[in-house]
């Protein structure tokens, strides 16, 4: 039963990273001003509530991870364990990880619902919080036994390369964001110069 449970856990938390790392992509995508129309698929959807439910789905099956845990026997996690994992049975720094990485997402997921009355600029400070969530979720993901014996990581374990595909994924699209934004910026600029050399 344990083991189920261990295993149960474990697939639920490779479900969160998927999750957040879909999300992030959307969200990426959004900031290159992709359209779905003009793109592939050609099609018009609207992927900003596509976003957002990604969203909402990553927030509900990252909750769901550690709550598994209750269930086992061995070691035994209480609720207090999993809501303030500093001294849990197992792991507590990687967990502890692991509920800051929960609370982070959580936060980024209720200031988006509330993101018209905050106002773009602070609900916008608040959202890229999610870069420092996913990095504690990672963290988390990587470092963490998911048989809970402290074993040094397997980093050619199915689950742990999967995780860092995931991280790769989105290191390589944010550069590319990045790299973006600064040539966006540097166009801005000169037709700036220009507008002020012609007047």
């Amino acid at each position: 039963m344990g083991l189920i449970v261990l295993d149960l856990s474990a697939y639920v938390g490779l479900a969160a990273v998927a999750a957040v790392t879909f999300n992030i992509l959307l969200g990426l995508l959004m900031a290159f001003r992709y359209s779905p129309h003009r793109s592939w698929p050609h099609r018009r959807f609207n992927y900003f509530r596509f976003h957002n439910w990604t969203g909402y789905v990553a927030l509900a099956v990252s909750m769901l991870h550690p709550i598994i845990l209750v269930f086992n026997k061995n070691p035994r996690f209480r609720v207090l364990d999993l809501l303030y994992p500093a001294h849990s049975p197992a792991q507590p720094l990687d967990n502890t990880v692991g509920a800051i990485a929960l609370y982070l997402l959580a936060l980024v997921v209720v200031t988006s619902y509330l993101r018209i009355r905050l106002g773009r600029r602070l609900w916008k400070s608040f959202h890229f919080s999610i870069y420092f969530a996913a990095g504690a979720l990672f963290w988390h993901s990587l470092f963490t036994d998911p048989g809970l014996k402290s074993a040094p990581v397997d980093w050619f374990d199915g689950g742990k390369l999967f995780v860092v595909s995931c991280l790769l994924m989105i290191a390589a699209i944010s550069l590319m964001r990045l790299r973006y934004a600064r040539k966006k910026a540097l166009h801005a600029n000169q037709i700036a110069q220009q507008i002020a050399l012609s007047q």
